[in-house]
């Protein structure tokens, strides 16, 4: 089901959300490096073969620039965003299109929800017969990002220590990018870093792992990371930009002016296996009318997930023990009874599912997220 089928009401309210019921155009630019381009093409094909295969995925174009030779576009269409995620960050797109990769010098990935096409001058309907139209959302200008990974058990307070005192590179990235927000979140032994970018996602976060202050960082936490990664190598810090993407799936912002009293909290949601769509959908679905509400605590929301890792980061004027289903994103009925099917109750460390008020003030206190570091840009 749809979160919405129609636009915001709210002037100025941001709303971004992945469970809109379009289709996705995903679209790949890239540069090849000279005489690769038979190499390229093998790549291709082999590459079409197995993602044919994937659930969710439609087709697929490949198209050469008609101005330069080097230069070609690929895109491809999935019945919906979560398909494609979920694909996407597996291991298995990484052994995909890894020989691909060997054959560019740049590439950048660009992901759209269709929302209208014509075909002969009419409306088209989508494959499969009629579906609502996808809302036209608002957005600000802000492409908001996660990255988890884990540390080895017992390392939790050193790892602590360390990225406390965490200082993101510098905002400038380029011309038109600039990096605006990076918060750092602990639960566990999973760390969470959300950045907020304006521009190329991929441009910022290339450029922030080249940084000597994030290097230094990454030696600092070498000895406790449970898988080893080496940023200065680029085919290692690709794969694991890759490994720990944790995409926004869902954002909502209110359209009034920010409190100076609201902070940011994050809960972290373990799904059953192969629930983490259907909880992330959940805990978005209330956003829609709940925004609406001008005495409504809670600022900003926003969802990201990864398989079965669903991380709720919210920014409240109140404590979120004064309002937890709204903080928790269950304060819809029967919300909770659905939750309870949904989530890994024992990784959250709870022996009955949640049914009443006083469960949810547990829940609250077994899926929050301890903050470790939360850096703005100057003037951003």
């Amino acid at each position: 089901m749809a979160v919405s089928d129609r636009a915001p009401q709210v002037p100025g309210r941001v709303s971004q959300s992945v469970f809109d019921g379009s289709r996705l155009r995903a679209v790949l630019l890239v540069d090849l490096q000279e005489g690769a381009q038979q190499r390229f093409l093998d790549a291709y094909e082999r590459m079409c073969a197995q993602v044919a295969s994937v659930p969710g995925h439609i087709s697929d174009q490949l198209c050469q620039s008609i101005e330069n030779p080097s230069q070609w576009l690929i895109t491809s269409e999935w019945e919906s965003a979560p398909p494609f995620l979920a694909w996407v960050n597996s291991e298995e797109h990484l052994e995909t299109v890894r020989p691909l990769r060997a054959c560019v010098r740049t590439m950048r990935p660009l992901r759209f929800g269709i929302l209208r096409e014509t075909r002969g001058g009419h409306t088209a309907a989508a494959p499969g017969g009629e579906r609502p139209r996808p809302p036209v959302r608002l957005g600000d200008g802000t492409v908001h990002h996660a990255l988890t990974y884990t540390v080895r058990p017992g390392s939790e307070s050193k790892v602590a220590e360390i990225l406390s005192g965490f200082a993101p590179p510098g905002p400038g990235v380029d011309d038109a990018t600039r990096l605006l927000r990076t918060s750092v979140f602990l639960y566990g032994n999973r760390v969470v870093q959300t950045v907020e970018v304006r521009g190329d996602l991929s441009a910022a976060l290339g450029h922030a792992i080249g940084r000597p202050e994030v290097r230094a960082v990454e030696e600092a936490l070498a000895p406790h990371l449970e898988r080893e990664r080496d940023l200065g190598d680029p085919q290692s810090a690709r794969v694991f930009l890759t490994r720990a993407a944790m995409p926004a799936v869902h954002r909502t912002a209110s359209g009034g002016p920010g409190s100076p009293r609201a902070r940011r909290h994050a809960l972290c949601y373990p799904a059953r296996e192969g629930r983490g769509t259907d909880l992330a959908r959940l805990i978005a679905r209330q956003e829609e009318t709940a925004a609406d509400d001008p005495h409504d605590p809670v600022r900003a929301v926003t969802v990201f997930q990864r398989d079965d890792i669903v991380v709720r980061m919210v920014e409240a004027d109140a404590e979120p023990d004064s309002a937890p289903a709204r903080v928790l994103g269950l304060g819809e009925p029967g919300a909770l009874t659905e939750a309870a099917g949904l989530l890994d109750l024992g990784a959250l460390g709870l022996d009955h599912p949640p049914a009443d008020e006083r469960d949810l003030l547990r829940l609250l206190a077994h899926a929050g997220m301890r903050l470790l570091a939360d850096r703005r840009a100057p003037h951003s």
